[in-house]
């Protein structure tokens, strides 16, 4: 049995997961503060707290989990990324930190302050920008290693069209998937003046989105070549997910079928994301570092299988449960518990 490929793939859906429901969490920040400064936090406010105030507890477990997971499935991504990422990574770190700031103090009234407020809508900007960077530097290209030693190359980093289309790319998409969800949301509170502004941001969004998704496919030829050729390879896959955008965009334009719009989104970056990964096989780290290089051992492989299975397994209900009780409970949706 290829233990490496049933790893990477479990590690892969926590990471889709994480980009699911922290794309939702990071863009309601950024609207929040975005209404806010604009005079319209009165249409939002109350619908973006109602799905955050359940949620914001659980946002990080998949990535939690994806990171366990990484170093336990393949140990030898601690020193290639531990080391090249340590800047990038503290940065990242120290924005969550802050967000998650926010939400403990916001219980004693630092919602009110426009500072907290600044950060927590930044935040959801700049998190994503910055996780963004472990796929950038995965292509190859921003890392060197001579005499064991791993460096990043900043100036490479810093100069490249292709990170920064993907630092462009991973913002207008967070936008788009939160101002999605969030305009379904507010269909199911029949929250009309809600509706019609998230449903005016997702369509907004949109096309940045899918423009930026194909930029970055086109710029990704010049990076890494043998990746590009292998997503040619796949391109109905990714014809599928452009099919996807474009249905759930006609459908929010037409003001209908908010749900299945929604889920279509998700299938959208679901395909988009796995034809990805799938065409970035079998390099973590292009051309340095693959699934087979220091992989860890059979029986520990085994056990985090066992173990990262059940974790979602347990996830998954458990996030079910929670928009069962809470985001789509008929009372709650409407603001009434």
């Amino acid at each position: 049995m290829d233990y490496e490929i049933i790893g990477i793939t479990v590690l892969w859906t926590f990471l889709y997961g994480y980009l699911i429901v922290a794309s939702i969490d990071f863009g309601a920040g950024f609207f929040s503060y975005y209404t806010k400064i604009t005079k319209k936090n009165h249409i939002t406010h109350n619908i973006i707290q109602r799905y955050l105030s359940p949620v914001w507890e659980v946002t990080n477990v998949f990535l939690v989990f994806f990171f366990i997971g990484i170093v336990g499935f393949f140990p030898s991504t601690a020193y290639y990324y531990g080391t090249a990422l340590l800047i990038p990574g503290s940065v990242a770190i120290i924005l969550i930190a802050i967000r998650g700031s926010y939400y403990a103090f916001a219980t004693y009234g630092a919602k009110d302050s426009n500072f907290y407020s600044f950060l927590y809508g930044a935040t959801g900007l700049l998190i994503p920008a910055s996780l963004s960077t472990v796929l950038t530097i995965s292509e190859g290209g921003y890392v060197s290693v001579e005499d064991g030693k791993v460096q990043l190359l900043y100036g490479e980093l810093f100069t490249s069209l292709y990170s920064w289309g993907v630092v462009i790319l991973a913002i207008v998409s967070v936008l788009f998937i939160s101002a999605s969800f969030l305009t379904y949301y507010a269909s199911r509170a029949k929250d009309l003046d809600a509706l019609e502004l998230l449903r005016k941001y997702a369509l907004v969004w949109a096309f940045p989105a899918i423009i930026m998704g194909v930029v970055v496919f086109f710029l990704l030829g010049n990076q890494n070549p043998e990746h590009y050729q292998n997503m040619l390879d796949i391109w109905w896959v990714f014809a599928v997910s452009f099919i996807n955008f474009a249905i759930a965009t006609y459908l929010i334009w037409k003001r209908k079928n908010y749900g299945t719009a929604f889920i279509l989104v998700m299938l959208q970056y679901f395909t988009a994301f796995y034809g990805y990964g799938i065409s970035h096989f079998p390099y973590l780290l292009y051309p340095y570092l693959t699934i087979y290089d220091g992989f860890t051992n059979e029986t520990m492989a085994i056990a985090l299988i066992i173990a990262f299975i059940a974790g979602l397994l347990l996830l998954i209900p458990s996030l079910y449960l929670l928009m069962r009780l809470f985001l789509f409970d008929a009372d709650y949706v409407k603001g009434k518990k």
